[in-house]
């Protein structure tokens, strides 16, 4: 609903300007900042609840709360009041912990004086009036969980999921999907009316050329762009026992966000330290035939779900990865032979590299650890020449392995790709940069030597194409899935040799279905990571037609144990991820409906 408000805003504000009523803009400009609902998007509300907490503005929050409770909490059915009031005392409670924590204890003694005739009669608040005059509070066993960033996080995305629950469900908004319609309506009207404008200022340029002589000049507009924004939906508790005595999972939550037909192919965590807080992001990446081809979008999800930047191509984007240092950087493969070195930051590309033309398909691509260089893996057209209905490339065409300098934007060199040529499918390097595993469309895996920049060693590995490779925790072994549907661990001290082998259900290793009316299916063969380890190494996550699947790694047979699925998806899931930070883990999973799931875990040691 959110972004459909946004839209509209903006299209608005288009008219407004091309109408030249500039009057009627600032005053329109001027409402929207003191809007208080916030175009309806959850980001902007929390932000604004927790800018009130950041600067002790106690009436500000309790004035925005009521607000809230009286314009939107009001009109939901009394099952649901026992909700609000528990999301209201959590909020306070995260103010007052924000206040002793910054050594404000004199807007702690001004909470409870103000609130006291509110409180005393509540239940939940009868021990926290001792509060202020405890030495050390967050030592104390009563009080110290609110003291963690655990319990703030958890907070902050059940009150996210709430209102975007809300926003979808309330019936003030039944009309949503109506109105998306109309905005879509809209769109195009506004489209169709920008195409006439152009045509009749070509009309009146050519006839005042004919006129006098003059060379026509020809003005290319700025499109519009359709910004979609991920939206938290749910809830839901998760939990498994390891047969290894160790407790996996204890979620913290579970959040979902949806991306229209957007069919996320790519994802990819980022961890980053600004001013010595932890931020993470990911990004992906929708396959070529999707409706929105060319679009990456970025977002930070902690502590709150937030779009960081829009990337707009007007080819298609095949391949994406991070930039080591700086690690604001990410580089962006087309489907037309270049790379994209892009400033999520400055939301600028630096650079454009052109690649290849005779191999214009930019599959995969690998920063190394030093961020000095990155490889890329570059494909010649299909037969047809159709770069956008070929999901994989046959074993014919041929292919590039290059490896590229980051700050002078050269490439440095061509690898051997031995027998034959050959489209690289899948690249992953090692800690520090000095191994180069590759998984090719011939069903080879080849392992290059990054200091002589040679090949080390080549295997066949899997009948038909090899679609995602890892090195192991401890970098003695290589796993790989190929089309053959078998999960396989190999020995790189001994060419060759499997360590293990496990066949996997089809729904994990695709190719993917999805079914719709009217005999309606869509097939799509595996482009990103098909499978991804925990920080230690121990469990795996792979991809099912409902969601992920966490395995835990065995030394005997079968290679894998189901340990947990992380359900929440209608769709088949095409590719994950898994972060770990401290104790907890957020295991991420993209499905061809365009949903991307975030899984918060919890480690607990037995």
């Amino acid at each position: 609903m959110g972004s459909a408000v946004e839209r509209t805003d903006e299209h608005v504000r288009e008219y407004l300007v091309y109408r030249g009523f500039t009057n009627t803009l600032k005053h329109l400009d001027t409402e929207i900042k003191t809007d208080k609902e916030k175009g309806f998007r959850v980001d902007k509300i929390i932000d604004q609840l927790q800018q009130f907490i950041q600067s002790f503005d106690l009436f500000g929050l309790k004035d925005y709360w009521l607000y809230l409770d009286r314009r939107l909490f009001s009109r939901l059915e009394d099952v649901y009041r026992s909700t609000v009031n528990k999301l209201r005392t959590s909020l306070y409670r995260y103010y007052v912990i924000n206040t002793i924590q910054k050594g404000n204890l004199e807007k702690t003694h001004e909470f409870f004086q103000k609130q006291a005739l509110e409180l005393q009669g509540q239940v939940e608040w009868r021990d926290w009036f001792i509060l202020p005059f405890i030495p050390a509070p967050e030592q104390n066993p009563a009080f110290s969980p609110y003291f963690s960033r655990q319990w703030a996080d958890t907070f902050l995305v059940s009150l996210h999921n709430f209102l975007s629950v809300l926003f979808q469900c309330m019936h003030i908004l039944e009309k949503a999907t109506y109105f998306d319609a109309e905005v879509q309506k809209m769109t195009s009207l506004l489209e169709d009316n920008e195409q006439l404008r152009q045509l009749l200022f070509a009309l009146q340029t050519e006839s005042r050329d004919q006129r006098d002589g003059d060379e026509m000049v020809h003005h290319k507009l700025p499109a519009y762009v359709q910004n979609m924004d991920l939206q938290a939906k749910e809830v839901k508790p998760i939990s498994s026992q390891a047969s290894s005595g160790e407790q996996l999972v204890s979620s913290q939550s579970q959040q979902s966000a949806n991306q229209a037909t957007n069919q996320p192919t790519h994802l990819r965590h980022k961890r980053i330290q600004d001013h010595e807080k932890e931020r993470k992001e990911l990004f992906s990446k929708p396959p070529p035939q999707s409706p929105f081809d060319g679009v990456i979008k970025v977002w930070s999800f902690n502590p709150i779900l937030q779009t960081k930047a829009t990337i707009m191509s007007k080819s298609p984007l095949l391949s994406l990865e991070w930039a080591t240092k700086p690690d604001r950087l990410l580089l962006l493969g087309s489907g037309v032979g270049t790379v994209r070195l892009y400033d999520t930051d400055t939301k600028k590309n630096l650079y454009e590299m052109n690649i290849d033309e005779t191999h214009p398909r930019i599959l995969s691509l690998a920063c190394s650890p030093s961020g000095s260089s990155f490889v890329c893996s570059a494909a010649a057209l299909s037969r047809s020449g159709n770069v956008e209905l070929v999901p994989r490339l046959p074993l014919t065409v041929s292919g590039q392995l290059l490896l590229w300098d980051t700050k002078t934007v050269k490439q440095q060199l061509q690898f051997s790709l031995e027998p034959e040529p050959v489209a690289i499918n899948c690249t992953a390097f090692n800690h520090n940069g000095n191994l180069l595993v590759t998984g090719a469309a011939d069903g080879v895996i080849r392992l290059f030597d990054m200091q002589r920049y040679e090949s080390a060693m080549s295997w066949r590995a899997h009948d038909g194409e090899v679609y995602s490779v890892e090195f192991s925790y401890d970098e003695n072994t290589v796993f790989s899935i190929g089309e053959d549907g078998k999960f396989i661990q190999w020995n790189i001290h001994r060419c060759g040799v499997k360590q293990s082998e496990q066949l996997l259900p089809q729904d994990a290793t695709g190719p993917f279905v999805l079914s719709g009316y009217s005999g309606y299916k869509q097939v799509q063969v595996p482009r990103g990571r098909l499978f991804t380890f925990d920080s230690e190494g121990q469990h795996v996550l792979t991809c099912s037609s409902s969601g992920g699947v966490i395995y835990r790694l065995t030394n005997g047979e079968p290679a894998l144990e189901s340990v947990l699925s992380l359900g929440g998806h209608k769709a088949p899931v095409v590719t994950v991820d898994w972060c770990s930070a401290v104790d907890c883990g957020t295991c991420l999973t993209a499905s061809m409906d365009g949903k991307i799931k975030l899984s918060t875990l919890l480690a607990q040691k037995s």
